[in-house]
């Protein structure tokens, strides 16, 4: 049976060692099987050349049969992968694997065709069956000039590791791969390559490779010809110099950019992973102190843990150049470590070296690791950085090994906010490092973030003094130890900020910065102090965290940055954001709420109706939808209405423990209106206490903010003007105010008895200027970015 492509023998070429096959008949069974998988595939036939009694073993005399050559003219190379085929003496490997991919680098289609959805494909697909050594893994990927990824039929138990079948039960696997699945991936990588190959096919046909002119021009005045000649490239010589340049210069900088993928264990002791994640984290961490490298953080990482994902696709994923992957063992004081930086857009190495050295050695390792990542990359390293990544962290081993085991269990927090318990065991792997030295600053540091992530969520309305006091003493004990560490400053950014100082927060977040220039949090905290203050670099900032961390705290931040468009004004930027977060999570219910709320603030009332149903639809009880419709109401003066979804919004919010007293304002207006009045009484003095307690503790600028505006608009309805007017001036003057106040203070019903007055309208205005000017500021900062019209 013929190619689908004219020309070629084969659509498939199976490659194997009669070793694989002759006790088992794994290979035959395999075969047989993807054939039954390609029928239900395809819509065509698929001709697959598999030889049942393949050579084994090349004498140096050996002739390869002409006809062999024609049935490599095939579209997609299998070779089953194992421990036996990578012997560079064998048939199968000389006359078939090397063979195949030196024939296909030099035909129409290349070794490598782009898929339909953007990647690139080798048409080398690889089935293997054993784990490979570092020696055989090295041949294979020095043959394929790239990295060795297929499809793995690789059942594994703790010492055994063979051919999957399809008798094996996935849950004992440690793979966790069950036959039938890999086998319907290996029918779905063939067709995405075919069909990219007949896609080529029938754009570009056959490329004649020269081109002959029949009637060439017969030789005019030489002479002439030459002084033409001459003029012209002088001509495109001085254009050259004045205007290539611009033509080609790129819009972005090319960026050194890499991410550290969580590394793998070589021997099957899972109980040693962490050892493994402290190394990757360690050497994550030394190539984020280097400014000229953009840094992904190990939130970012964590989802590639099992992927089957490709190198290309990953690196896509994360807007990363290049990937560093790991294989690690300590056995005893012996370590054994095999690091491959990849270039993610080629799936072809561009370093990797093999460490053995003693568990004393491994910081000497991180630092060495790191250092060469940053020379292959020509990273520009200062003194002062490689002075940061060459320091020891602790002398004490015993206590260094602890602290690896309380940051797994914090990360495993950090993945799921749920897992108290993991977060218990952390705070007490760091008390148990601190025992065995107690100057590791680390280890300080990791409890102070416990401390801040066990109880900054606990309180309702005020934040516990108490805790706030150890994570600055923790922070301070930290810093005293080693000042160049750059998560004590963050740290102590988020205190400060909390207690309503930020020129202290600011400046901790810049030293954070400056110690770590990939530091993801310390840019969104810093950006979140410039709201409302400063909506350049609030969106500055937000962005500069996005670029680093493409983990699962990514929606949240293109939530954020959406948000901060429309408070410079620019709601189709906003629903862009807005709907790229939605892409990403998938939480339609958030997404309705924010363009409801939107639609609100633009008074398209009925528009942020129809968003707030389409949520309510799918979720009677979510807290901001029933807010959005509560509110909406509200405005429109539908009171009944507004009520019924304000209760609604009030016993959801005591049942999930949330402070709902930050609203009471607007729920006491609601029941004013439906003539509770003392209902309403009780609301309104809630919200006074909840605005003067805000004040007096000194938190957030934006706390302050909002609590300025609702004790102004309290006082207005009740009519105690010379209040309202006090709290309401001590707003104007908070400095810059988002679109979204602006909007609301035209709209808001509390100030409607004051609304036409002189003073109020002064006030509105002059706070409507400061939002103008602040909106002509971000559209020139968009103008100078190039993005004013796009993402």
């Amino acid at each position: 049976m013929a190619s689908l492509i004219p020309g070629y023998e084969y659509d498939i070429f199976i490659s194997y060692r009669q070793k694989d096959n002759k006790h088992d008949g794994w290979v035959t069974e395999f075969v047989d099987n993807l054939k039954g998988e390609l029928e239900s595939t395809f819509k065509e036939e698929i001709s697959v050349y598999f030889d049942f009694n393949p050579h084994d073993g090349l004498l140096e005399t050996h002739d390869v049969e002409a006809s062999l050559k024609e049935k490599l003219r095939c579209l997609i190379f299998i070779p089953i992968i194992s421990r036996t085929y990578c012997d560079p003496k064998s048939f199968a490997w000389e006359h078939e694997f090397k063979a195949f991919v030196e024939q296909a680098s030099q035909d129409q289609f290349g070794l490598k065709v782009k898929l339909p959805n953007g990647n690139v494909a080798n048409r080398v697909l690889p089935v293997r069956i054993h784990d490979l050594d570092n020696d055989d893994m090295k041949l294979c990927e020095s043959v394929l000039n790239g990295v060795l990824r297929g499809v793995d039929f690789i059942y594994k138990e703790p010492g055994v590791d063979r051919p999957l079948t399809s008798d094996d039960d996935e849950r004992k696997n440690l793979n966790k791969t069950k036959y039938r699945n890999q086998v319907n991936k290996v029918a779905h990588a063939t067709k995405e390559i075919i069909t990219a190959i007949k896609k080529y096919n029938q754009h570009n046909g056959e490329v004649p490779k020269e081109v002959v002119n029949s009637n060439p021009d017969k030789p005019k005045n030489l002479k002439v010809r030459i002084i033409l000649a001459s003029v012209i490239i002088l001509v495109l010589i001085v254009l050259g110099y004045f205007f290539i340049p611009k033509l080609f210069k790129s819009s972005e900088p090319v960026e050194k950019s890499i991410a550290v993928l969580p590394f793998k264990l070589l021997s099957d002791e899972p109980d040693k992973q962490y050892l493994a994640d402290g190394m990757m984290e360690a050497i994550l961490l030394n190539l984020s102190k280097i400014k000229d490298l953009r840094v992904m953080p190990s939130t970012s990482v964590e989802q590639f843990r099992v992927t089957t994902k490709t190198t290309q696709q990953i690196g896509k994923e994360l807007g990363v150049e290049y990937l560093l992957e790991g294989r690690f063992q300590k056995d005893g004081n012996n370590v054994r470590l095999i690091v491959k930086l990849i270039k993610a857009s080629e799936e072809s190495y561009a370093w990797a070296d093999e460490y053995n050295r003693t568990w004393n050695d491994v910081f000497s390792v991180q630092s060495q690791i790191a250092q060469a990542i940053a020379t292959k990359l020509k990273a520009i390293m200062t003194p002062e950085e490689k002075q940061l990544i060459e320091k020891t962290p602790t002398a004490n081993l015993t206590a260094y090994d602890f602290y690896q085991q309380g940051r797994e269990e914090h990360t495993k927090y950090w993945n799921n906010n749920s897992d108290k318990a993991a977060l218990q065991k952390a705070e007490d792997f760091y008390h148990k490092s601190l025992k065995y030295d107690s100057t590791f600053a680390q280890a300080y540091s990791g409890l102070a973030r416990v401390y801040w992530d066990i109880h900054s969520g606990k309180e309702k309305e005020y934040f516990s003094k108490k805790f706030m006091d150890s994570v600055l003493i923790l922070c301070g004990k930290a810093l005293s130890f080693d000042n160049k560490l750059s998560e004590p400053y963050t740290l102590r950014g988020k205190y400060y900020s909390e207690i309503g100082k930020p020129e202290q927060a600011i400046e901790e977040y810049d030293k954070a910065i400056k110690l770590n220039p990939n530091d993801w949090m310390a840019y969104y905290e810093k950006g979140e102090f410039y709201y409302s203050t400063d909506l350049v670099n609030w969106i500055n900032y937000l962005q500069k965290a996005v670029s680093i961390n493409r983990g699962q705290e990514l929606p949240s931040l293109l939530g954020e940055i959406g948000w901060a468009y429309f408070c410079a004004g620019f709601p189709d930027k906003s629903k862009q954001y807005s709907l790229d977060k939605l892409k990403l999570d998938g939480d339609s219910l958030d997404y309705y709420d924010g363009l409801g709320g939107a639609e609100m603030l633009l008074e398209n009332f009925n528009k942020s109706i129809e968003y707030g149903e389409k949520g309510y639809a799918i979720d009677s009880t979510d807290i901001g939808i029933l807010g959005l419709l509560a509110n909406t109401y509200e405005f429109l003066g539908q009171f009944k209405e507004s009520l019924k979804y304000y209760k609604k919004w009030l016993e959801r919010m005591k049942t999930t423990g949330g402070i709902a007293i930050a609203n009471f304002q607007r729920l006491g207006y609601v029941y004013w209106q439906n003539g509770y009045k003392e209902e309403a009484e009780y609301y309104f003095n809630e919200q006074i206490k909840y605005c003067n307690k805000s004040i007096e503790l000194k938190r957030s600028w934006g706390q302050k903010l909002y609590s300025y505006y609702d004790l102004a608009g309290v006082y207005a309805f009740r009519g105690e003007k010379d209040k309202a007017y006090k709290n309401f001036r001590i707003f104007n003057q908070m400095q810059k105010i988002p679109k979204w106040m602006s909007t609301y203070i035209k709209i808001d019903p509390l100030f409607n008895s004051i609304r036409n007055e002189p003073e109020f309208q002064k006030i509105a205005k002059d706070i409507e200027a400061k939002y103008q000017a602040e909106h002509e500021r971000v559209r020139k900062w968009l103008e100078e970015q190039g993005t004013l019209n796009g993402n």
